[in-house]
């Protein structure tokens, strides 16, 4: 039985196919869907400040939400994030104590599959914050206060001089009492005699 060249290229265009299919598999392979390239802070990294935080993801994202938390669940973000393509931006309430902290964020890739994950940092070595204005121009006042509370001070001493000066007045005057009482006893008499002895000289 003969067969026609038509059929037989056929059959030849098929077992190629066949084979190419068998050793080099599906022509087109599955999307892969957008991950998080990099971060700022980047994952267990440990800073001195931050005043900002920053994702890189692999294509371009839409609806970000992210959140800073700290210790008790304190969050630190400040406003909504912002998002430029591939790179969300948020910004932070500083600055931030030392402790331990979690970048929580979720976005929308391109192909639409939501992505989420969280990022732990630490803050070690933040500056002490400086003292406000008015607390500075408070300590003035009050050391200014401490003096006057002490003033009556030397009143008191006055007080205390004057009547030391008193008792001893009164001291002097009660030890010249009984001098002046004598004296006026001692003319008192000496009167009484010369009238006893004027009148004896009259008497015949």
């Amino acid at each position: 039985m003969k067969r026609s060249p038509l059929a037989a290229l056929t059959a030849i265009l098929a077992a190629a196919l066949f084979g190419f299919g068998l050793v080099f598999g599906p022509a087109t392979p599955a999307l892969a869907h957008d991950t998080l390239k990099s971060s700022s802070p980047a994952k267990n990294a440990e800073v001195k400040s931050l005043d900002e935080v920053k994702l890189e993801f692999s294509a371009k994202v839409r609806m970000p939400f992210v959140i800073v938390r700290g210790e008790a669940d304190a969050q630190h973000q400040s406003g909504k994030p912002e998002v430029d393509g591939a790179v969300v931006t948020q910004a932070v309430k500083g600055p931030l104590p030392d402790g331990k902290y979690t970048i929580a964020y979720r976005v929308v890739s391109s192909d639409g599959h939501p992505i989420e994950g969280e990022i732990p940092f630490r803050v070690k070595g933040a500056e002490t914050p400086s003292p406000s204005p008015s607390e500075e121009s408070a300590s003035p006042s009050a050391s200014a206060a401490a003096p006057a509370t002490s003033a009556p001070a030397p009143a008191a001493t006055d007080a205390a001089t004057a009547g030391a000066a008193t008792e001893q007045a009164a001291a002097e005057q009660g030890a010249s009492f009984p001098v002046w009482l004598i004296i006026v006893i001692g003319a008192l008499v000496g009167i009484g005699i010369g009238f006893l002895l004027s009148g004896r000289k009259k008497q015949p």
